[in-house]
């Protein structure tokens, strides 16, 4: 089952909905990092959420989710964009026993929040913030639609370590769309039947005609999904640099140069002492380039 994302609508209703699943982008995210068990669940949700969020909006640029909170695990966050790219990355509180296997959401999390970020190539950037209130990161999604977007929004995800998948339904606000006053709830209680080994190993098309066979269901093209980093030199020197100049010299002074690696693809940038000062001495031109 390659990686894809399928998108579907119900004729003459103003249901929409994704279908995701992630199995290579998974692997790659998760072999990077030495995750429990139970966070590896988490993170390949939220992959399969970020995935599916960023089709619904119409955005050229980069979608965001990030879940901070104050239990074992202080934070998930992935990040998606139009091409089909995905990269996430956890992290635990260093001081806290590591979580139980069967540990979920809301017992790694504990009190928190989801900020939802879209970053445009072009205008102003938008945030969205909502409380960790739900025991789900599902559900915390849909509170989401349900308080900043006000767009009724149902989640269904599931990782099984190996694998992510995920579907979404999102009723849009435009009535002249819908002929069937009962479509939102049908096509809800529906989904409702799904179980997470279904999401996970059934073909995108089979689960939909087993779910909605007695529906009018357009489906559309599915798009490729996969792994990939967006850490690049010129970026990695533009965080350097917000270090400010005092500390990135006592940095040079102390170890003779700056080695840092991404945190999400563990790519390995060196800057040398003379690189660094040309940094400093014009932030505004390109990064230097090693030879």
């Amino acid at each position: 089952m390659s990686d894809q994302i399928q998108r579907f609508l119900f004729e003459r209703t103003n249901v929409r909905g994704e279908i995701v699943t992630l199995e290579q982008a998974h692997a790659e995210v998760m072999q990077r990092h030495d995750y429990p068990p139970a966070v590896t669940r988490q993170l390949g949700e939220l992959l399969a959420a970020v995935a599916l969020l960023t089709e619904t909006v119409k955005l050229d640029g980069t979608m965001s989710i990030e879940v901070r909170g104050k239990g074992p695990l202080s934070m998930l966050m992935a990040e998606s964009n139009p091409g089909g790219e995905l990269r996430a990355i956890a992290r635990l509180d260093e001081e806290a026993p590591l979580p139980a296997e069967d540990a979920g959401f809301a017992e790694l999390l504990g009190e928190g929040r989801i900020t939802i970020t879209l970053d445009p190539r072009e205008g102003r950037r938008y945030q969205g913030v909502v409380a960790l209130q739900r025991d789900s990161l599902a559900g915390c999604l849909e509170d989401y639609f349900s308080q900043s977007e006000q767009l009724p929004t149902r989640l269904w995800l599931a990782d099984d370590g190996r694998r992510a998948g995920g579907l979404l339904l999102q009723r849009l606000p435009d009535e002249s769309l819908n002929q069937d006053d009962d479509a939102w709830d049908r096509t809800v209680q529906l989904a409702a039947t799904l179980t997470p080994v279904e999401l996970l190993e059934v073909d995108q098309r089979e689960l939909l005609h087993r779910l909605y066979h007695e529906e009018t269901v357009r489906v559309f093209a599915p798009k490729a999904l996969r792994f990939a980093c967006s850490c690049s030199r010129e970026r990695i020197a533009g965080a350097l640099l917000t270090l400010g100049d005092e500390e990135l010299r006592d940095i040079l002074v102390d170890q003779g140069g700056i080695a840092t690696q991404c945190h999400f693809c563990h790519t390995r940038y060196e800057f040398s002492v003379a690189e660094v000062e040309a940094m400093l001495d014009d932030p505004e031109g390109p990064p230097p380039t090693l030879h």
